[in-house]
């Protein structure tokens, strides 16, 4: 039994790979922080392209004011000197600002410590990145020509030596803490600029630190010797050497190919099962130069000749000259801390604190909303139900009003703000048609309309008999919400014939053939209540879903529920059989009442809703709805895609990042693999926030290939640049084939 359900784990879920999002600090689209007159470009603005840093870089100085420094205290101060920071600076000197540029080691040293011709993506081709520097050459000795010829002649204040610890709030300017190490030097000049003085103040900040925080460590011992390296500049140097590369990503492949291409012999560690990171070419690479690829293997142990090489419980010696640790940087996170703005998905005490009063309202709301606390609303007058006036004042008595107009307002007032936000067609549409859903069948339907066609005699009584028994118009929810999301038109003590038959067509005709032309997100990201809330009032939150391994198991509590909500059925269909049997008069504790308070309450309501501002809108969606677990059976025999070209992605993770149920979408992207993960719900999220245009929605055909894009536009840079449905689609069935 445990082995059968393990391999329909994998089938289902399991075998598709989970990546991690790489926490850096909360920044808005436009690089404000929390901290005001503080900005953050660059890499940790959130895309890591050359392009995208220059403008984000030059566009933060338009916001500053030129000569409103009082005191000491400079106009600007830029940590970081890579191109993000460079371009600001060019800003600022335009622009006669009182500014200097602080950093480590020297300016462009990101590029300077790439390996000798490393390729340069300069995506988005048609973009020209906003300030006077730009960037054109693919290469790495070009580009850093390219950057430094703009600079010549250009007198930028640049003090090198210098690590930045921490911004202080002074007043009405900062104080930007140095490290004790620092050893301020001028670059291209004779002496320090005018503008430098200790302790530095200014009243603007731009952060261009990038991704220059530490190395991570291997954290064996050993590590320290001087034969252990963290980036390598020049293969020729480790020829004919006995070389360990660690590491999973596209740099460690091309490291260990380069070395070995000149004859080293080189063995690559990585502690994952499967190499998920790297483009297919480089993989491939290490087969052609005869490279020993080790998996699920850890550093043990380095020594002076030899390393120690961890491999399930067996420990290998291996011969060795030199190790490469090329397992990426720690985001300068701290620095951060220190200066208090906040990082992606930590929570402090206040967050703590904010996050349990939220969820203890939401725990009283939901428990108002079940009737077990007494509303007090019974004193509203009743009036005429056949009028339209009459029947709303009548609905105002029940609290389930009351909820579903919060619920309907929220998800029209977010939806406007996201369309206005994310300005793409597909955007456009869907939460039109999302909001449409939620307030006419979901809210005006149950709650008004019905009840006023009932009082003017326009519903019939076959209809009101088959589908409303006792006038319980909110069974109307029903038309939109498949069982087992709604649950509780199959629970009645006799059957109601119409939902039966209605609720099995829904859930086992008309849904999945909508699966199957659309993917599961066509019902979740387009029709459902749930998937309404969040993707209008969880849009900005989305980036702080749980990602990983252990995230994706559990996915398979919603599993769960539904073999929960199976087992109900049946024991409501033998309690009909047998009317006076202990199926029927046991159903109330049996079923009704775990249902009601673990899923009703519990799940979809206080932690579904209670959980939306910290840990994403998709928690109840992603983890536990049954109606998302059943068709995520469906979802295994779609056509629909998300189609990604691999020549355009740079591995920037962006779209894991944003994918609010935990797709490791960049695996797929990388590789130029068809994304097929079930649990994708067509936010277009992750096609809209991709830098280079890499992903597309479309269906395959029969033979697996694609075979049409999605009319609707979603991806910003396609539009941008103008690409045609027609030549993508084209480029992605070469690439398949």
């Amino acid at each position: 039994m445990r082995g059968a359900l393990q391999r329909y784990a994998q089938w289902l879920h399991l075998s598709n790979p989970a990546g991690r999002v790489e926490p850096g600090p909360v920044v808005q689209p436009d690089g404000t922080t929390n901290l005001d007159r503080v900005y953050v470009v660059g890499d940790l603005s959130g895309v890591p392209l050359l392009k995208f840093a220059l403008e984000t870089g030059a566009q933060a100085v338009e916001n500053v004011e030129a000569g409103a420094a009082k005191g000491d205290a400079l106009d600007l101060v830029i940590l970081g000197g890579g191109v993000a920071g460079m371009a600001a600076a060019w800003a600022a000197q335009k622009r006669g600002l009182a500014y200097v540029v602080l950093e480590a080691s020297e300016p462009f040293s990101t590029i300077v410590n790439f390996p000798k011709r490393k390729p340069i993506f300069t995506y988005p081709k048609a973009m020209r990145p906003a300030g006077e520097l730009q960037v054109s050459a693919d290469v790495k000795e070009e580009l850093l020509a390219e950057l430094r010829g703009q600079l010549e002649g250009v007198d930028i204040p640049v003090v090198v030596g210098v690590s930045a610890q921490a911004l202080r709030r002074d007043g009405d300017a900062y104080e930007v803490l140095l490290s004790d190490k620092s050893e301020p030097r001028p670059w291209r000049a004779d002496a320090l600029p005018d503008g430098w003085r200790t302790p530095l103040r200014a009243r603007h900040v731009v952060v261009a630190l990038g991704r220059s925080g530490n190395y991570r460590r291997l954290n064996v011992a050993g590590e320290d010797v001087p034969k252990v390296y963290n980036r390598l500049h020049d293969p020729a140097k480790f020829c004919d050497q006995d070389v360990l590369v660690v590491g999973g990503g596209d740099s460690a492949m091309e490291a260990a190919v380069a070395m070995a291409a000149c004859g080293s012999r080189v063995t690559l560690s990585y502690r994952g099962r499967e190499l998920t990171r790297p483009k297919p070419e480089n993989v491939a690479a290490l087969k052609a130069h005869d490279v020993n690829v080790v998996l699920e293997s850890t550093v043990g142990a380095i020594r002076e000749n030899e390393v120690d090489l961890k491999v399930g419980d067996e420990t290998r010696q291996l011969p060795n000259e030199s190790v490469f640790a090329l397992i990426g940087r720690e985001p300068p996170l701290e620095f951060f801390r220190r200066s208090g703005i906040p990082i992606r998905g930590e929570m402090g005490r206040r967050q703590w604190t904010w996050f349990g009063l939220f969820v203890a309202f939401c725990t009283l709301l939901y428990a108002w909303k079940a009737g077990l606390i007494k509303s007090g609303l019974g004193f509203i007058a009743a009036r005429g139900p056949d009028t339209l006036i009459g029947a709303t004042v009548n609905a105002t008595k029940d609290p389930s009003f009351y909820y579903t107009l919060a619920y309907s307002l929220c998800v029209v007032l977010f939806g406007l703000k996201r369309i206005r936000k994310r300005k793409t067609p597909y955007v456009k549409r869907q939460t039109y048609t999302l909001m449409a859903i939620q307030v006419l069948p979901l809210f005006l339907l149950p709650q008004i309309i019905l009840p006023w066609l009932y009082a003017n005699g326009w519903l019939s009584d076959w209809l009101v008999a088959t589908f409303f028994p006792e006038l319980q118009w909110w069974r109307a929810y029903g038309l939109v919400l498949a069982w087992p999301l709604f649950f509780w038109n199959l629970m009645t003590a006799e059957p109601i014939w119409g939902w039966l038959v209605l609720s099995l067509i829904q859930t086992c005709v008309i849904i999945p053939l909508i699966i199957r032309r659309w993917g599961k997100g066509a019902y979740c990201g387009w029709i459902c209540s749930c998937g309404a809330l969040a993707e209008t009032m969880g849009d900005e939150h989305r980036h702080k879903m749980w990602h990983g391994p252990t995230a994706n198991k559990w996915n398979f509590v919603g599993q769960g529920v539904l073999v929960f909500s199976l087992f109900a059925l049946v024991w409501r269909a033998l309690g009909w059989i047998w009317p006076g049997s202990f199926f029927a008069t046991s159903i109330s504790w049996v079923v009704f009442t775990p249902w009601k308070f673990v899923v009703d309450i519990m799940m979809a309501g206080i932690i579904g809703v209670g959980f939306y501002f910290w840990f994403s809108g998709r928690v109840w969606c992603r983890f536990a709805c049954p109606l998302a677990a059943l068709m995520h059976v469906y979802a295994k025999f779609t056509r629909y895609r998300i189609f990604a070209e691999k020549d355009k992605c740079i591995s920037c993770n962006v779209c894991t990042t944003v994918c609010h149920q935990g797709i490791d979408i960049m695996t797929f992207a990388n590789k130029g693999q068809d994304m097929t993960d079930v649990e994708c719900v067509r936010c277009s999220a992750c096609v809209q926030e991709c830098p280079t245009g890499t992903l597309s929605f479309g269906i395959v055909d029969a033979e697996g290939l694609p075979f049409r894009l999605d009319t609707v536009a979603a991806s910003p840079v396609q539009m941008r640049e103008g690409e045609e449905s027609d030549a993508i689609l084209e480029r992605l069935r070469e690439q398949a084939r």
